[in-house]
């Protein structure tokens, strides 16, 4: 056999193993469609959309955990986002769903980036750390579905949410009934909100939860209005979708039309 022939097929044999390396490898790894690499620390998860950031504290320092308020819990995971509070609420919902966790507490901090909303800081009980870092990359990944219904232009923002099957997260940060379908029209300017809130209320027959203004607490003293409700599915997806028609109006006088941040899903 001569030199090029050996050579061939010697290089054939090495292409075929790295290419078996390389699919065992693609197999074994976890898929996260989340921005995960480059910052090589063990409490670091991912960022996504809204200049969210997810991380875990394997083992919460006692002299914390206390003014924390943790409870029970050592191992913590946590959704940071400096704007949208409503989609990372939505995204952690899932996660709790998802897996052996609890949700510790929900805070929505007056932020958006200089905007009229907020940001938000959730964090996440888990008995083992693995359980958190998975809760938090469920919530990475799913974030981008709820940022579909969350409209802006130069003035404002529109942003609207619905589930037909509300869990944990939604509970406590939203006063949501467990199991049961809920609904949240949110807008800023806060006249905005006003007329959405109404919109949504007379669109169908839905029942209130809360309904937050600059001075009613719930909003950070953000300029805007939120309205969340129950009710029937078909009823609460009903009225969130009248607010949604009547919000782009609205937002739209003030400016450009208003657009999705990424692909609306109600």
């Amino acid at each position: 056999m001569n030199q090029d022939l050996i050579e061939k097929v010697m290089k054939q044999v090495s292409d075929e193993l790295a290419a078996s390396k390389s699919a065992s490898a693609s197999s074994t790894t976890p898929t996260c469609d989340c921005a995960c690499d480059g910052v090589g620390l063990t409490e670091f998860v991912g960022t996504a959309i809204g200049d969210t950031i997810g991380l875990v504290i394997a083992s919460v320092d006692p002299m914390l955990s206390d003014v924390m308020k943790l409870g029970k819990f050592r191992s913590i995971g946590i959704i940071g986002g400096r704007t949208g509070a409503g989609p990372q609420i939505m995204a952690v919902d899932e996660a709790v769903k998802a897996t052996n966790t609890e949700v510790i507490s929900v805070e929505l901090p007056r932020d958006t980036k200089g905007g009229a909303g907020h940001g938000s800081l959730i964090l996440i009980g888990a008995e083992d750390v693995s359980d958190a870092r998975r809760a938090v990359e469920i919530a990475l990944n799913v974030l981008p579905k709820y940022f579909g219904d969350v409209y802006g232009n130069e003035a404002g923002h529109l942003e609207f949410q619905y589930t037909a099957r509300a869990s944990y997260c939604l509970e406590k940060a939203m006063g949501a009934t467990l199991g049961k379908a809920w609904g949240m029209t949110c807008a800023g300017p806060a006249a905005i909100g006003t007329v959405l809130a109404d919109t949504a209320v007379k669109a169908a027959n839905v029942e209130v939860i809360g309904y937050s203004s600059p001075g009613n607490g719930g909003t950070s003293f953000s300029n805007e209005v939120i309205l969340t409700f129950t009710g029937d599915s078909g009823a609460v997806r009903q009225a969130v979708r009248a607010a949604i028609e009547v919000g782009k109006k609205l937002l739209g006088s003030l400016g450009d039309e208003p657009k999705s941040t990424t692909e609306p899903y109600i």
